[in-house]
């Protein structure tokens, strides 16, 4: 007996290290689920991570209202969500998931913010997978109170670049990023240039306009969390447009 609560107790310790909390208060909020059983749907999306499975994030993914997508300055963020068993007998108690933002989710101004138009500004609303969703609620339910915290993303394996545009544009999507999940600056820089700022130019996706074909590119990246790494020539020299470059380094925050 004493053995079976020494493990428990062990467990407990381990999972609150795990989910280690950017914020120390529960925010309340709200939650809906889309793209089927499977979530097969909800591959793709605002944040341009494609194949979430490839991209390293899995189906325990969400879309984000607007308050939260933050003009997709959010992609990649990690939260974990309860249902407010205080609040609806559609939750299922002692439960939580981690999810990671991946899409957003769009206000509908046909509908009022209570009654359907869940994602409308300023509400902070999830709209989950169905099979993350289904951890805390219970299928009938459609909608259920919930808190949430952001937490420490934790990803295997290290940050991946794919290298997207054309000639003088460069667009450079950067996936699987631990810590805190998501970048505050970025810059590239080729074998024969200096270090150029990049700009986001939608969800994850950051561009430059210069003409860096032929060169080896290096990136340095500011995460939310505001730790700085430097991927030191990533990108070979006969890097061409569509392809994706895996690295070994890893955000911790």
């Amino acid at each position: 007996m004493a053995a079976g609560m020494r493990f428990l107790q062990l467990f407990a310790a381990v999972l609150a290290f795990c989910l280690a909390p950017v914020n120390s208060n529960w925010i309340p909020a709200t939650a809906t689920f889309y793209g089927g059983a499977d979530g097969s749907d909800t591959m793709g999306g605002a944040c341009g991570y494609e194949n979430l499975y490839v991209a390293g994030y899995g189906i325990n993914n969400v879309a984000l209202s607007t308050a939260l997508f933050n003009d997709g300055a959010s992609c990649g963020q990690c939260y974990v969500i309860i249902c407010d068993t205080s609040k609806s007998d559609m939750c299922k108690p002692g439960t939580s998931i981690t999810v990671s933002a991946t899409n957003f989710c769009p206000p509908n101004w046909d509908l009022p913010s209570d009654n359907g138009g869940w994602c409308n500004p300023p509400r902070h609303h999830f709209d989950m997978s169905q099979p993350a969703w289904e951890n805390i609620g219970i299928y009938r339910a459609g909608i259920i109170p919930v808190f949430y915290q952001q937490v420490k993303c934790w990803r295997q394996g290290g940050v991946r670049f794919t290298i997207n545009g054309f000639n003088y544009f460069e667009l450079v999507l950067v996936a699987n990023i631990g810590g805190s999940g998501s970048i505050k600056s970025m810059s590239v820089k080729g074998t024969n240039t200096a270090w150029i700022p990049m700009s986001r130019n939608w969800g994850a996706n950051w561009h430059c306009l210069s003409g860096l074909v032929g060169q080896a590119l290096s990136f340095a990246i500011t995460s939310t969390g505001g730790q700085y790494l430097v991927f030191e020539d990533v990108v070979p020299a006969w890097w061409q447009f569509g392809q994706t470059f895996s690295t070994w380094r890893q955000f911790d925050y």
